[in-house]
């Protein structure tokens, strides 16, 4: 690991090669298409090219082919060695050097008291999917849930399809409004528990780190908005897309998780991420 670690340090020592690990980092364990990360990044295909190498030469990114297309994720257990390796070697692991960062405090097998938890769900427009994941998780759990959501770049007003899907499903669409996601980064904002990202997106954007280390997680899924073809089409992606946000929270609230521990639990929220999007409710 001697010559390892220098290595994967000076790669990430360039400032182009660090955000595309850390945009890797934010979709884990999602593999990520070739094309959506030089369009987040904002660079040429033969520029990501070069960086995407340079992170799997150091082996800290893994590639798959899927189809015609290539998809990049994060080499998560040569990454912890490359931690574990600058936390107990370099710093022998001495706790006032290494317990704030270490796994043990962020990510160790402490288990949250059983409370009620902050919620806040994320994505661009704060129009249809995190307005959805608000009202299901609000009328589903809301005696153990403080929920919220936010855009990183709202509109102005909420999608009428939307509201009308929510008014269908019995929700009370008055405490609804679209909010900046910078409203929950004051100083007097909630303190959260979970953080979820529901388009790509906003998983892809930079955001500044949450207080307290809320355990995060990405549950991507097509934006209704954008479909085009007739009106029963369109209505159909609003039912798809509440159908499958429903069946996601279903799993979240069955999860005990005042028992488990931090890694147990971070992995539940990242599984149920990847189940299938489901049916309309």
């Amino acid at each position: 690991m001697e010559k390892v670690i220098p290595a994967r340090l000076a790669t990430l020592g360039h400032p182009q090669r660090l955000a595309l690990f850390r945009l890797l980092m934010r979709r884990y364990p999602d593999p990520v298409p070739a094309g959506e990360l030089a369009e987040a990044l904002g660079c040429k295909p033969s520029t990501l090219s070069a960086y995407l190498s340079a992170l799997m030469h150091a082996d800290l990114v893994t590639q798959e082919r899927a189809g015609t297309s290539l998809r990049y994720s994060i080499d998560m257990p040569q990454v912890r060695r490359t931690f574990d390796y600058l936390l107990l070697d370099c710093c022998r692991g001495r706790p006032e050097l290494c317990s704030p960062i270490s796994s043990s405090s962020i990510l160790g097998p402490i288990a949250m008291p059983d409370r009620t938890y902050s919620v806040l769900f994320i994505c661009t427009g704060n129009s249809a999917r995190s307005i959805f994941a608000e009202s299901i998780l609000r009328k589903e759990a809301g005696d153990r849930f403080e929920v919220y959501s936010a855009g990183t770049r709202p509109r102005s007003e909420l999608n009428p399809s939307a509201l009308e899907v929510l008014k269908q499903k019995g929700h009370d669409i008055s405490v609804l409004r679209a909010k900046h996601v910078s409203e929950f980064q004051l100083p007097d904002a909630p303190k959260f528990d979970f953080v979820f990202t529901v388009c790509n997106q906003a998983a892809n954007e930079e955001c500044p780190p949450w207080h307290g280390q809320p355990v995060s997680a990405h549950w991507g899924m097509p934006d209704p908005v954008r479909v085009d073809g007739s009106d029963a089409e369109k209505s159909l992606a609003f039912q798809h897309a509440y159908g499958a946000l429903r069946n996601r929270i279903a799993a979240f609230t069955a999860l005990p998780i005042a028992s488990l521990d931090r890694i147990s639990l971070q992995k539940a929220v990242d599984d149920i991420g990847r189940t299938d999007a489901g049916q309309p409710a």
